[in-house]
């Protein structure tokens, strides 16, 4: 599996260093099952999944298998597209429920 950390993920990372082990956690079991841990994702957000890390405070990825397979990438859109295969796991964002998803 080809594992990507968008640059905002890892800018979050530092930012919340306090659940860095949880993070760790989560990440290695959306590693292991990208689809059965994640909830898929709509709206504007159609195509990623999330996955909860403690209450309120989530991580979004992007498993390009599952995008494919549903022709999600066409909303997508990713500028790497043609250059991931179909096992490659992106870890997109991570923060606060309401301020990941745009809300405050």
């Amino acid at each position: 599996m080809d594992i990507r950390f968008e640059a905002e993920f890892m800018k979050a990372l530092k930012k919340h260093a306090a659940i860095k082990r949880l993070v760790q956690h989560k990440v290695d079991m959306i590693i292991e099952a990208p689809v059965a841990m994640g909830e898929p994702l709509k709206g504007n957000f159609q195509g990623f999944y999330s996955c909860p890390v403690k209450r309120n405070f989530i991580i979004i990825y992007l498993y390009c298998r599952s995008c494919r397979r549903k022709s999600d990438d066409i909303v997508v859109n990713c500028g790497d597209c043609s250059d991931c295969g179909d096992e490659t796991l992106k870890f997109i964002l991570l923060g606060p429920h309401d301020k990941t998803y745009g809300i405050k």
